[in-house]
């Protein structure tokens, strides 16, 4: 016999969380383990379907650097990181677009139609979604640092009941240029604040924002985090999500969440419950 009473109580508790959420847009920044693993994926691909059934809108934004990297070794073209940021070559950049927008987008938008969301892979090329500079005056090469979002793109797609799935590669700033990579995580920012989303999540491999003793820290607000910079608990690979997530905050989105994808529906459980599982961004 099921406990009925505690399958009610659950399904209300999510009540509030629903209404809350109901015809607001919601950034998720797809990569890491949720985005490899097969069983994963297809739980990632169950709570788009059931974030798309209760009237909220998601829009993805995916990476593909572990792709990327596989397959610029096998063709030997190098390619270094600096402050967790890729520098992109010219060759690189051509084996990065291939990926991101050939395989891994249309792979998502496939895999999410399969599932029962009506989902249309773009990159930031599409309809000049992203229009970008070099980032720090081209220290890292061709990747960019987004200047402007059409918004306007994104919100004709979600008007048509369409779920955006976004490679993060930008126009360039002349006809010809061969555009720009962008980093997911600022790229998915961009997009959260030009659609004027209720929320933003970024899914890693990580449990969260972690204090010194590795105990995760719940929320955070714009001075609590400089604070954890300061003192260097934020760093490496971490220092561009928690960025994306403060500008995020910063330029009007309620709250940014870096959350466990890992975790078997990590976004339902996030979303939904009030126990909440990863970092919490707030402005105040």
């Amino acid at each position: 016999m099921h406990n009925h009473s505690k399958i009610v109580s659950i399904l209300l508790d999510s009540l509030p969380y629903i209404r809350l959420f109901r015809g607001s847009k919601i950034v998720i920044k797809y990569g890491g383990a949720a985005q490899i693993n097969p069983k994963l994926k297809e739980q990632f691909a169950i709570d788009i379907v059931m974030l798309y059934m209760l009237g909220i809108k998601p829009i993805i934004v995916h990476g593909g650097g572990k792709r990327i990297n596989e397959l610029l070794d096998a063709l030997k073209i190098q390619s270094e990181f600096v402050n967790g940021l890729r520098v992109t070559s010219i060759d690189a950049l051509k084996i990065v677009e291939m990926v991101l927008s050939g395989e891994i987008n249309k792979e998502i938008t496939a895999f999410l139609n399969f599932h029962g969301v009506n989902a249309l892979g773009i990159s930031g090329k599409d309809a000049s979604l992203f229009q970008a500079i070099p980032k720090e005056n081209g220290k890292y090469g061709y990747t960019g640092e987004i200047t402007q979002t059409n918004s306007e793109v994104i919100n004709n797609l979600l008007a048509q009941n369409l779920v955006p799935v976004i490679a993060p590669i930008a126009c360039g700033d002349e006809a010809g240029h061969p555009g720009f990579n962008i980093n997911a995580d600022s790229a998915a920012s961009a997009i959260a604040i030009a659609t004027g989303a209720k929320r933003a999540i970024f899914l890693t491999d990580t449990k969260g924002v972690l204090d010194k003793n590795g105990e995760i820290i719940e929320s955070l607000n714009i001075s609590q985090t400089q604070d954890l910079y300061a003192d260097k608990t934020i760093s490496g690979g971490m220092i561009p999500k928690v960025e994306a997530c403060l500008d995020c905050v910063k330029s009007g989105v309620e709250k940014a969440h870096i959350i466990d994808g890992r975790i078997p529906h990590s976004l339902l459980l996030e979303l939904f419950t009030s126990a909440g599982i990863g970092t919490e961004f707030t402005a105040q």
